[in-house]
């Protein structure tokens, strides 16, 4: 990828708790090959681990009170794709560890092209959250 080749920039999402999302996503995202890139007082963010291109996300306080519904118009769920499917075993397993609601156990989706093995689950805010394998390795 060049650098001027075209990429989401980045994704920013309001939360309703700035420290319990981010205490939720600093354990998630080095498992899904982001790490952090930088907070204040008001928002954090992370990128693609190890300088790789892709999307960055960064968390805002919501400015106004009230919780998020998938099932509305607006964000449907956020994708993580990883390289092994004992990858997307290991975030169902910290999913499951932090007390999240799964969705979906890590399986096959034969209604995607194939390979396609994945996980959903619910984040504290309510956001449902992907981690997937495009591969059979394991």
């Amino acid at each position: 990828m060049r650098q001027d080749d075209p990429v989401l920039g980045h994704l920013g999402l309001a939360v309703p708790d700035l420290d319990a999302t981010r205490a939720y996503y600093d354990r998630l995202m080095p498992l899904v090959g982001f790490e952090p890139f930088f907070a204040t007082d008001g928002e954090f963010s992370y990128r693609p681990a190890g300088g790789k291109p892709g999307t960055y996300l960064f968390f805002y306080p919501a400015p106004e009170p009230g919780r998020y519904r998938r099932n509305r118009a607006g964000l449907q769920h956020l994708a993580f794709t990883v390289p092994t499917r004992s990858a997307v075993r290991a975030v169902h397993s910290l999913a499951v560890e932090l007390g999240s609601s799964v969705v979906h156990e890590p399986q096959e989706f034969p209604d995607y092209p194939p390979p396609y093995f994945a996980t959903f689950w619910l984040d504290p805010n309510g956001f449902m959250l992907e981690a997937v394998c495009h591969h059979d390795r394991d």
